[in-house]
């Protein structure tokens, strides 16, 4: 059973008087354990397909399921949860948390889920599988760009989620950290089970993983 459905999806937006069209007619299905990459030019719909798989914008026309559940019925609380417990999230600009330490930053998400995982030891796992557990109580200004985008995968692992969404998780790193953190994500999918949908501009980025996809003009293309 597919873990991600996308039916016939359509999405546009308003623009002063113009409709823009962001997808069209886009169909997908992903299993547990994809890695999947997706390239296309800036604009193409490639960060309104991971608003719509996240449920932070529901689609015109469609249907999206994650896990059989059909997002767009999902009351916003539910969505929430969604997000806390489900999906994971690895952003361009890493999103640490200055102010808190790798290891805090790492635990945030079970503290805002309240999560009954023993924090401590489910920490150290991660940070040592990412290689940072040395610079467990360093802060983010202390790390290069490549150890902070480890430390972001490590915070988007560590309630176990469904899917981990990277939005141009290299676009800010040099090409020898970029490579690594590919990497590092495509073991994870494998190790984890968890379902990667990576979206980027790079086409050297676009050939890891297992499904690769171009979106243009709001279409989606299987192109392998």
């Amino acid at each position: 059973m597919a873990i991600i459905q996308f039916i016939d999806v359509h999405k546009s937006y308003q623009n002063g008087t113009t409709s823009v069209i962001a997808l069209q007619g886009v169909n997908l299905s992903f299993d547990a354990g994809d890695f999947v990459t997706i390239m296309g030019p800036s604009g193409g719909g490639k960060t309104t397909l991971l608003n719509l798989l996240a449920g932070l914008d529901l689609p015109d026309q469609g249907q999206i399921f994650l896990q059989e559940r059909k997002i767009s019925e999902l009351s916003d609380h539910d969505l929430t949860l969604l997000r806390r417990k489900e999906i994971g999230f690895v952003f361009q600009f890493f999103n640490l948390m200055p102010t808190l330490t790798i290891q805090e930053n790492v635990e945030l998400p079970l503290l805002l889920a309240h999560s009954s995982k023993k924090q401590g030891s489910h920490v150290q796992t991660l940070l040592e599988y990412v290689g940072l557990w040395d610079r467990a109580k360093s802060f983010p200004a202390e790390l290069s760009g490549g150890e902070m985008q480890r430390v972001a995968i490590a915070r988007a692992l560590v309630h176990q989620p469904v899917i981990l969404l990277a939005d141009e998780p290299t676009g800010n790193l040099d090409s020898e950290n970029g490579l690594k953190i590919i990497q590092l994500m495509e073991r994870a999918a494998t190790d984890f089970k968890t379902t990667v949908i990576l979206v980027t501009h790079n086409p050297q980025v676009a050939t890891y993983g297992n499904r690769h996809f171009e979106i243009r003009d709001g279409k989606l293309a299987d192109i392998k």
